[in-house]
């Protein structure tokens, strides 16, 4: 618990820290410490959101130069944070719109155990196949929500300010995506 508590406030220090340096209009100094504290969690929500190890690297580049481009206009509604996934979002939803139409399936990143016996790996791979398909049932506003809240772990009024909507939309785009998902799941 102690841990956790100053992990979250090592977390809140650098987003202010951030917040501070695009307010004095140091800009390139808030990209390094962007890319420094937030390129691994938004490379894991491009990687849900792609399927694609390497299509995520590059969309996380260019969601940090989109960044850069629009620190001008932060308005610090919101954390660094959340504005940060938000422009992911965004990115990652145009890229998928592209790349679904050369093709029709969607990629849900699974981390594998390193030094797990191919049984284990194999049951692995299964779970992963059957959460893919379960979120392709999804809305997309819906699977974006459940992977925002959970994967990117971004509280319900962060989800909100990346979705563009209020906490109370936020909050029934999960409910509804995790009663859908349970559902498909029981099916299976």
């Amino acid at each position: 618990m102690v841990k956790a508590l100053a992990r979250s406030e090592a977390a809140t220090d650098e987003a202010e820290a951030i917040a501070g340096l695009i307010a004095a209009q140091q800009y390139k100094d808030a990209l390094a410490r962007c890319a420094k504290a937030y390129s691994g969690p938004l490379g894991r929500l491009c990687m849900a959101l792609t399927g694609s190890q390497a299509e995520a690297e590059e969309l996380v580049q260019e969601t940090l130069i989109a960044a850069y481009d629009a620190f001008p206009s932060f308005r610090f509604e919101g954390s660094v944070r959340s504005w940060l996934y938000g422009i992911a979002r965004r990115i990652c939803g145009r890229h998928n719109e592209m790349k679904n139409r050369r093709q029709a399936r969607l990629r849900l990143v699974h981390d594998t155990g390193r030094g797990a016996d191919a049984g284990e790996l194999a049951i692995e791979r299964e779970r992963a196949v059957r959460a893919r398909n379960a979120l392709a049932t999804l809305k997309p506003s819906e699977r974006e929500a459940v992977i925002l809240r959970y994967d990117a772990g971004l509280s319900f009024r962060e989800v909100a300010l990346a979705c563009g909507v209020d906490e109370a939309a936020a909050r029934k785009r999960v409910s509804r995506a995790l009663t859908r998902l349970r559902e498909s799941l029981a099916d299976v």
